[in-house]
């Protein structure tokens, strides 16, 4: 069966959230939001193109900063409104310069700081 975008569940705004996982180790690494466009570069390019809310354009991860993430397997989960990529990840994936945008437990009411910034 081909895949169909336009089975998608996408929400008002016409955006589906993208949760970016490592494809070796299985690390979760993000969560971004992405449309249909952005989801049409990712597949033609293999680059993860996400769609920025705040500045209302695109994002190709790593195109500054060079932590670019490479696809390489792409999944929809069963409600189809929610898509995980699994990338290979070249640096860093937060923009606080840390591997994961996960970096923060909370662990007996208080928050815990689980990695430091990469250097």
């Amino acid at each position: 069966m081909e895949f169909d975008p336009k089975s998608l569940r996408y929400d008002d705004r016409g955006l589906i959230p993208a949760i970016a996982q490592d494809a070796d180790s299985g690390e979760v690494l993000m969560m971004a939001w992405m449309n249909a466009e952005s989801l049409a570069r990712t597949l033609d390019t293999g680059r993860v193109t996400y769609w920025s809310r705040s500045r209302q354009s695109f994002w190709i991860k790593g195109e500054s900063s060079g932590h670019v993430q490479e696809l390489v397997d792409l999944r929809v989960d069963c409600d189809r409104d929610c898509l995980l990529l699994r990338v290979r990840q070249t640096g860093p994936a937060c923009h606080t310069n840390r591997r994961s945008c996960f970096y923060t437990a909370v662990r007996e009411g208080a928050e815990v700081e689980l990695m430091a910034p990469e250097a």
